[in-house]
C-alpha cells in the first residue's frame, strides 16, 4: 500500500496496491522459512512460517543447546554500575531495585556475548567518614581489637555518631579534622576507615549471596588518585571556569553549573563520576557504560554526560558507541502510595524483606503439606527460590520507569503474573516429562518434532521469538519485556496441554520434546532474571 502511493498515477503497469503486493511474491525468493505468501485485504502481504522449519529449528535447539538461540550484539564490552550502596549504612528497599533490575540487565548481555563489567560503585569516601572515624576512636582507642561484633549494628553506629555531630560542637570539630587528615593519607585514619569499609562489606556479600547477584567493587575511593589529573584535562580544554570560589562547567539547557572542585577545594559527586567515565572510556576500554539508579538522579547524569560530550569523550549522537545510559526506576511504594516504609517511618532493611519473603513463601509450602514429604533443605531450598523469585518477578514485572506498590500477597499469588504462578508452571511441565518415564535425552536425538495442531503452531512461534526479545530487552533496558514473554509462554503451554494429550497419545514424542523445549526456555529466563528454577512444588 507505501509503495501503491509513491507509484500511482506515474504510468505502471498495476493496477492497485494487490497488484503490487503479487508482484512482490512473485519476486521473493524461495526459502525454506515460508510455507506461503498471500494477499489479503487492500493489499497487505502474508507470509505463513513453516510448520517444518520451526520444527527443525526447536530440534536443534535441542540437541545443540539454547546459547546457540543467544543474540549478537554490535557490543563486545559493557559496564554496567549498579547497586551502590553507601558504606556504613544497611542495604534498604531503595538498593533492591538498582540491584536487581542492574542483575538481569548484565546477565542478559552476558548471555548475549557481551563481555560485562559488573561494577558496585559504593560510597566508600566523603565528609561521613570524618565523624565515623573520631566515633570508632572513642568507643574503641585500640581499633585494631575492632570486630564487627564489637561495633554491632553499624547502621545504628552510624546513628549515634550523626546524633553526636550534630550536637556536639568539638565534636564536630574533630570529625572535620579527621576528614582533612583521611584525605592526606595519615595512616592512622586509612587503617580505620578501611576498617568501617570491611565491616560494612561483609554485610553487603551477605544480601548479595542471597540474591545470588554477582558484583566487583570500584568504589568512590578507587578514582581518588586519578581525579586531579582529569579536571586538569577538563581545564586544559577551556570546560572548567571559576565561579563563586568553585571551579564548574557551564553546560547549555541547565541554570546551575556542575561544580567539579567545590570552593573549599574538595572533590565532590561530579568530580568522581566524571573521573570514573574517564577510566571506563580509557583503562577498561568499555563501549557501553549503563548506570542504574532512581530517576531522581536522572538530572545529574544528564549534566556530566553532556560535560563528557563537552569534552569530546563521547560522540555527540547518542546511539553512537562508545555510549552512556542511565537506567533509571520509579520508586517501591507502600499502600498509602508513598515511598514504601516501615510503620515508625524507617526505610526497610533489605535483609527484613528477604527474610518474609522466604518465611511467607515455606509456611505456604508447610500448609501444602510439603514438610511431610520433602526433606528440611528441600524445603527450605524451594521456599528460598519461590521468596526471592517472587520478590524479583515482581520488581522486574513492571516498566522500571513507573514505581510500583509493594505487597507480598500479591506477589506470593500463585495464580496471574507471579513468579510462583511461572515456577509451579516449570514444575509441572517437569512432573509431566518425569512421569512418561521416557528418556528425554533420548528422545532429543531419535525423535521428531510436528507441530500439526494449532496450539502447538502457536507454542512453537512463541519459543521461536524469544531470541529477538532478549534482544529488545538489551537494547531498550527494559527487563519487564522478558518477564511479559515468560509470562505468555507459559500461558502458550497451558492452552497446548489443555487441548493436546502429551502422555500416551500419538504424538507423545513430539509432545514431550515440546514440553521439553518449553521447560528449557523457561529456564533461561529464569536465570536471566536472576530466580532459581524449581522441579517440584
Amino acid at each position: 500500500m507505501g509503495l501503491w502511493s509513491i507509484i500511482k498515477g506515474k504510468g505502471t503497469q498495476f493496477k492497485g496496491p494487490p497488484a503490487v503486493g503479487q508482484a512482490l511474491i512473485k519476486s521473493l525468493p524461495t526459502s525454506e522459512m515460508v510455507e506461503s505468501c498471500s494477499i489479503a485485504g487492500p493489499g497487505f502481504v502474508n507470509v505463513v512460517l513453516s510448520a517444518k522449519w520451526m520444527a527443525k529449528s526447536i530440534e536443534n535447539m535441542l540437541i545443540d543447546g539454547i546459547d546457540t538461540w543467544a543474540p549478537t550484539l554490535s557490543v563486545k564490552r559493557a559496564v554496567v554500575d549498579f547497586s551502590s550502596p553507601n558504606i556504613a549504612k544497611e542495604m534498604h528497599v531503595g538498593h533492591l531495585r538498582s540491584t536487581i533490575i542492574g542483575d538481569t540487565l548484565a546477565r542478559m548481555l552476558e548471555y548475549s556475548k557481551v563481555e560485562v563489567l559488573r561494577r558496585n560503585h559504593v560510597g566508600d569516601w566523603g565528609t561521613q567518614f570524618g565523624m565515623l572515624i573520631e566515633f570508632l576512636f572513642e568507643k574503641f582507642p585500640d581499633t585494631d581489637s575492632v570486630t564487627e561484633t564489637a561495633i554491632g549494628d553499624l547502621q545504628m553506629f552510624y546513628k549515634k555518631s550523626k546524633l553526636k555531630f550534630d550536637l556536639d560542637p568539638e565534636f564536630k570539630e574533630k570529625a572535620q579534622q579527621a576528614v582533612v587528615r583521611l584525605q592526606g593519607g595519615d595512616p592512622v585514619y586509612l587503617k580505620a576507615w578501611a576498617k568501617i569499609c570491611e565491616i560494612s562489606r561483609n554485610e553487603f556479600a551477605k544480601v548479595y549471596q542471597r540474591l545470588r547477584v554477582e558484583l566487583e567493587e570500584k568504589g568512590e575511593s578507587f578514582y581518588n588518585p586519578y581525579i586531579a589529573n582529569v579536571i586538569e584535562e577538563l581545564s586544559s580544554k577551556g570546560l572548567v571556569e571559576e565561579s563563586k570560589g568553585a571551579r564548574v562547567i557551564f553546560i547549555e539547557g541547565f541554570k546551575a553549573p556542575l561544580i567539579v572542585v567545590k570552593s573549599d577545594g574538595g572533590f565532590n559527586y561530579a568530580s568522581t563520576d566524571l573521573t570514573a567515565l574517564w577510566y571506563r572510556l580509557n583503562e577498561e576500554k568499555a563501549e557501553w557504560i549503563i548506570y542504574l539508579t532512581d530517576l531522581g538522579q536522572q538530572q545529574h547524569f544528564h549534566m556530566f554526560f553532556k560535560a563528557a560530550r563537552k569534552a569530546g569523550w563521547l560522540p555527540d549522537d547518542d546511539k553512537t558507541y562508545p555510549r552512556v545510559n542511565h537506567v533509571g526506576f520509579g520508586l517501591v511504594l507502600g499502600d498509602d502510595n508513598k515511598r514504601f516504609r516501615t510503620r515508625s517511618t524507617e526505610v526497610v532493611r533489605l535483609v527484613d524483606l528477604l527474610d518474609e519473603a522466604k518465611d511467607r513463601s515455606k509456611a505456604a509450602l508447610i500448609e501444602r503439606g510439603k514438610d511431610k514429604e520433602w526433606t528440611p533443605e528441600e524445603l527450605d531450598q524451594t521456599a528460598e527460590a519461590v521468596g526471592y523469585g517472587a520478590l524479583k518477578y515482581a520488581d522486574l514485572k513492571t516498566n522500571r520507569l513507573t514505581g510500583y506498590t509493594f505487597s507480598f500477597d500479591q506477589m506470593l499469588n500463585d495464580k496471574g503474573d507471579t513468579a510462583v504462578y511461572l515456577l509451579y508452571a516449570h514444575a509441572r511441565i517437569c512432573s509431566i516429562i518425569r512421569k512418561s518415564s521416557k528418556d528425554i535425552d533420548e528422545l532429543k536425538k531419535t525423535g521428531k518434532i510436528a507441530l500439526d495442531h494449532a496450539a502447538e503452531r502457536a507454542l512453537g512461534l512463541h519459543m521461536l521469538q524469544f531470541a529477538e526479545t532478549v534482544e529488545e530487552a538489551c537494547t531498550t533496558l527494559l527487563p519487564n519485556v522478558l518477564c511479559k514473554y515468560l509470562y505468555y509462554l507459559s500461558e502458550e503451554f497451558t492452552k497446548f496441554y489443555s487441548s493436546c494429550q502429551v502422555n500416551g497419545s500419538a504424538e507423545e514424542t513430539s509432545r514431550l520434546l515440546l514440553c521439553e523445549a518449553t521447560a528449557i526456555v523457561m529456564r533461561k529466563c529464569f536465570h536471566l532474571l536472576g530466580i532459581t528454577p524449581v522441579y517440584k512444588l
